[in-house]
């Protein structure tokens, strides 16, 4: 197959979780991190940083919800991105004040980041950038690391008031746990075009459009040839690949058709396709 590479401007747009509780879950993302509730019924709500129809996070209860299992493939984490440190600070301050268990915090010279999970073990990365000139470069690639957060200094910078989630916040990227890095690169790369950034971290690979430092991350922490999550488990439902530019979407689209894998149609004239360890996309 001919090689292709996506749009600079390809970006990750809506991602959907599954979730036991949806009352519970919306005191958590609504009540302590600040989301709006743009859209809700009965096992369903559509959360926007600005209160618009064009939410960052859906949020779908499912019958009989069961736990993750450990070491199998699936979300590691939805990377929620503030756009700037100040107010990245307010929200750790907001974090602190109410007393949310944080699982770890990192500098990874190209971002800060917090780290924690939803009420139904689903992990969340919340990270502001620094600017792409100060990315550091190391033999080619995009240089990370995982570093102390200076959290005091996040907390001095950090915004005075709390309104709710910054309204510039999107979806930064997706982590995503594989059970094989080889075929994830095939797919994703070879496949849909995206380009390696970061390979040389242990049993992970990162990559993204554009020359972003990652759209997508892959680990293999759940061990070589871990098995999918069980159907009823909380996890991620879907991640979408938003992809400006319709003529590389449609290359993108015949690409997949033509190797065999299976589209579905989505909501807003998407199609929905699954990685090779299930992982939902829309395009």
């Amino acid at each position: 197959m001919d090689t292709f590479v996506l749009p600079p401007e390809t970006h990750i747009g809506q991602v959907e979780l599954k979730i036991a509780a949806l009352d519970r879950a919306l005191e958590f993302y609504a009540g302590v991190l600040g989301f709006q509730v743009s859209e809700r019924n009965r096992d369903e709500a559509a959360l926007s940083p600005h209160g618009s129809d064009m939410p960052l996070i859906h949020l779908q209860a499912i019958p009989d919800a069961k736990r993750k299992p450990p070491r199998t493939t699936g979300l590691y984490h939805a990377a929620i991105r503030l756009p700037d440190r100040p107010a990245l600070g307010a929200m750790l301050r907001r974090l602190l004040e109410q007393r949310y268990p944080l699982q770890g915090a990192a500098d990874h010279l190209v971002s800060e980041a917090i780290y924690l999970a939803d009420p139904d073990g689903n992990g969340l990365e919340l990270y502001t950038d620094r600017p792409r000139e100060k990315w550091p470069q190391l033999n080619g690639q995009i240089s990370m690391a995982t570093d102390p957060l200076d959290a005091q200094g996040l907390l001095r910078d950090a915004s005075p008031t709390w309104d709710g989630i910054h309204p510039a916040t999107d979806i930064g990227h997706m982590h995503l746990q594989v059970s094989d890095l080889a075929q994830a690169e095939e797919f994703y790369c070879d496949l849909l075009g995206f380009e390696v950034t970061q390979r040389s971290y242990p049993g992970a690979l990162f990559i993204s459009a554009g020359g972003y430092h990652h759209h997508i991350g892959l680990n293999v922490w759940s061990g070589l040839g871990a098995p999918p999550p069980p159907q009823q488990a909380v996890g991620l439902g879907y991640f979408q690949v938003a992809i400006p530019d319709k003529t590389a979407r449609q290359v993108v689209i015949e690409r997949v058709s033509a190797v065999g894998i299976d589209t579905l149609a989505g909501t807003n004239g998407t199609l929905l396709i699954r990685d090779p360890d299930g992982n939902q996309i829309s395009l």
